[in-house]
Formats: structure tokens, C-alpha cells, sequence
């Protein structure tokens, strides 16, 4: 019994770069170079999250104080209006 169901979907200008694959020999198949596809986003989104996972492993570890929240935002504030000026100097 199949486990799987056939879909259709629209590659758009993809589909010469999965023609190209196909045609190297590297995939037999639309539905291989798709499965491959599938299983790099797969392994690209695991490693974003372990990155993740350790910005705020360190984060939570790291010894220095907390900072306010308005102290952040003021301070984000006054480097985007430096930001803004510098932009407007150099148009």
C-alpha cells in the first residue's frame, strides 16, 4: 500500500534548474530532486535552531546585568536617528 500521495505543484523558473539536476545524472526523478529538497530545508532549519537554541543558552548564562528595556529601546532609538541623519547627509 502506498504511503505517500502524488501532488501537483507549479516549479515556475525552478523547473530548469531541477531539469539540470535530473539531466546530471544526480536525481532520476522530479519527485527525488523534491524529497532532497525537503530534507535540506529539513537539516537547514534544525541547524537554525540549534544556533538559536545556543545564542540563548549564552544568553541566559551570561554573567553581566540585565539591561532595562527602556535603556535598550532609547539606545536603538538614538542609533537610528545618528542612522537616519548620516543617510540624509549622504543623499
Amino acid at each position: 500500500m502506498r504511503t505517500s500521495r502524488p501532488i501537483s505543484i507549479t516549479l515556475g523558473d525552478m523547473q530548469e534548474r531541477v531539469d539540470a539536476l535530473k539531466a546530471a545524472g544526480r536525481y532520476a526523478s522530479t519527485s527525488e530532486v523534491l524529497r532532497a529538497a525537503v530534507r535540506a530545508l529539513e537539516r537547514e532549519h534544525a541547524a537554525l535552531d540549534a544556533i538559536m537554541r545556543e545564542e540563548v543558552r549564552r544568553a541566559v548564562e551570561d554573567p553581566r546585568p540585565s539591561l532595562a528595556g527602556e535603556d535598550v529601546f532609547a539606545k536603538l532609538e538614538q542609533r537610528y536617528q545618528q542612522d537616519l541623519k548620516a543617510s540624509k547627509r549622504d543623499a
